[in-house]
């Protein structure tokens, strides 16, 4: 081949390159722009579950979790607001609630009408600490890590926000609730994402109280499988968690390609069966409402809450 034909090549293979470069980035482009789009396309997902004792009315949960909230987002914020209309009996809050070190009176004000109803909550790292801004590959090495000397958030506004409001704080502790006439025993641990959970076991109170209908309800940020087995085996009735964004970014037919902790990633979001050591307790992921501020995308993976309307079981 003479040096003409070889240049020819040479700039045919450039061109080509150039080409599927630019093919590249207009795709990416694009995918950028559509999750920029998505991570405002809040839903409400629904879910039934029958494990309330017989003869009880339905009793429904509004779960909320990884709103991760920065100042300025409006439809956010209406779309929180507007939740109120479920009319839960009761709204559980399972942690990441901020993103911003000015977010916890907007974030309040969004959750004014939701405070109105009875509701538990546990704190996420992300209402402890600011996100920070990290190679999103980084997801895909394993759970994320909170670096040195992180920006600090004010938790404990936040969690006096909720107190005030009537919410009910589960940080490594447990309490009853009496809702809709029915005991509710809540246990409830700090983020295992920081190795900060503690056990505090279930609430005891008179000597037969067992034999009066109740239902054990376990608070968890996020479901690492080691705080999913311990409210398994101690007898929990259901499991509420959220963390893993649902995957976040998710391939379509496929699913979730991260969980940010140790489940697998077929559980990242949904009602799951979890098995352990003889027992099962049904869990609920959330898939999440917002995103750090530094990952503003979503990807087939819409925000979420969860209402889950609880039913008696069935007779035997």
């Amino acid at each position: 081949m003479d040096t003409g034909s070889l240049a020819d090549s040479a700039r045919t293979a450039a061109r080509a390159l150039a080409v599927a470069a630019g093919a590249g980035a207009a795709a990416g482009a694009a995918a950028f722009g559509y999750g920029l789009w998505e991570k405002n396309q809040f839903i409400v997902r629904e879910e039934s579950l029958a494990i309330l004792p017989h003869g009880r009315k339905p009793f429904r949960v509004l779960h909320l979790s990884d709103i991760h909230f920065v100042p300025g987002q409006h439809k956010k914020a209406a779309w929180l607001e507007s939740l109120a209309e479920l009319r839960p009996d009761l709204v559980v809050n399972t942690g990441d609630n901020l993103s911003h070190v000015k977010a916890v009176d907007p974030l309040l004000a969004a959750l004014r009408p939701l405070l109105e109803f009875p509701g538990v909550f546990v704190p996420g790292s992300n209402d402890y600490f600011a996100p920070t801004l990290k190679n999103p590959a980084a997801y895909l090495r394993g759970p994320s890590k909170v670096k040195p000397k992180p920006q600090e958030l004010d938790w404990p506004r936040l969690r006096s926000g909720f107190g005030m409001g009537g919410w009910v704080d589960l940080t490594n502790r447990h309490q009853s609730l009496i809702l809709n006439g029915m005991r509710f025993d809540f246990s409830g641990v700090d983020d295992p994402h920081l190795n900060r959970e503690r056990y505090a076991g279930w609430p005891r109170g008179t000597v037969n109280q067992d034999a009066q209908d109740h239902l054990r309800v376990a608070v968890i940020h996020a479901p690492y499988q080691r705080v999913l087995d311990h409210f398994t085996e101690a007898g929990a009735d259901l499991l509420l968690a959220g963390h893993t964004h649902g995957g976040q970014i998710c391939i379509p037919g496929y699913g979730a390609l991260v969980s940010n902790c140790d489940l697998p990633t077929w559980r990242a979001k949904g009602l799951n069966a979890w098995e352990s050591n003889g027992r099962t307790t049904p869990v609920n992921v959330s898939g999440g409402i917002g995103t750090s501020r530094f990952a503003p995308v979503r990807i087939a993976c819409r925000p979420e809450a969860v209402l889950l309307t609880l039913t008696p079981r069935e007779s035997v």
